[in-house]
């Protein structure tokens, strides 16, 4: 997806964003740089499997956090189309440092939605492992917008109500959509990274969830290399959030969901 920085570039503007310059020179040093000038102490990253915008396999997940002690977490990335071997991916991460999964059916070759019954031993197993679930659930989920419609996490949030999801982009550009759906499941979480930026439509809507009923269960994202990481906060800065509420967004929501204040993650 990032091979091409000309393209990758042109795509972060589209979202009135510019790729990082970590990502142009490829270089994990400047990214680190890039996180203390930001004031990010700790990334999380995610695997990728079976994706038409490429691949980031676990791998090499496992690699970074090693290397760079107390500044990573990772997210495993699953290929729900080889069930088994999913199945033994989930177990892997749990017993490897991992703190969650990342899902992405809609961006299979075959494209999946995200409440086909096929990904439910997978929902299950994680379920059972106490494992965050990330999906990739807006922007272009999938290759027409019902990979992003509100229903289908609607759905698994139902199904798997002991299951933490976090919808990855905000399911942005379903905004109240999301927001209802959220309402009624207590077990889902919002990063709306790049899709909260102030230039794009909806960042009202989900600031006002922020400063009500989501206080605790809104997440801070970059979208890196989207979104060059000073920009990334910067926007968040200058969005109308409650001061008390600023702190939950970016620290303490991701801490206690990620299970980094000394016990499990909790929702």
């Amino acid at each position: 997806m990032f091979a091409n920085a000309a393209r990758a570039a042109g795509k972060a503007a589209d979202v009135g964003s510019r790729l990082a310059a970590s990502a142009r020179e490829r270089s994990i040093a400047a990214l680190l740089d890039e996180m203390d000038r930001a004031g990010i102490a700790l990334g999380v990253v995610t695997g990728r499997a079976n994706s038409v915008l490429g691949s980031i396999p676990n791998d090499d997940l496992r690699a970074i956090v090693a290397r760079h002690p107390g500044r990573f977490v990772a997210f495993a990335g699953i290929d729900a189309t080889d069930r088994h071997r999913a199945l033994a991916e989930i177990g892997a991460a749990t017993g490897s440092g991992f703190r969650g999964v990342s899902i992405e059916p809609g961006l299979y070759p075959d494209p999946w939605h995200l409440d086909d019954a096929r990904l439910y031993p997978l929902y299950a197993r994680c379920e059972e492992r106490n494992l965050v679930v990330l999906l990739m659930s807006g922007g272009n989920a999938g290759p027409d917008p019902t990979h992003s419609s509100p229903e289908h996490v609607d759905r698994v949030a139902r199904d798997f109500p002991a299951l933490r999801i976090v919808a990855g982009h905000g399911n942005w550009p379903w905004v109240c959509e999301i927001i209802h759906v959220c309402y009624r499941r207590p077990n889902l979480w919002l990063s709306p990274d790049v899709y909260l930026n102030p230039m794009l439509p909806g960042a009202r809507e989900y600031v006002a969830a922020a400063n009500g009923f989501m206080a605790r269960r809104f997440l801070f994202g970059s979208a890196y290399p989207f979104s060059a990481l000073e920009d990334a906060v910067r926007f968040m800065r200058a969005l109308p959030f409650r001061p008390e509420v600023l702190g939950l967004v970016m620290r303490d929501n991701a801490r206690r969901l990620l299970g980094l204040d000394g016990g499990e993650a909790s929702p």
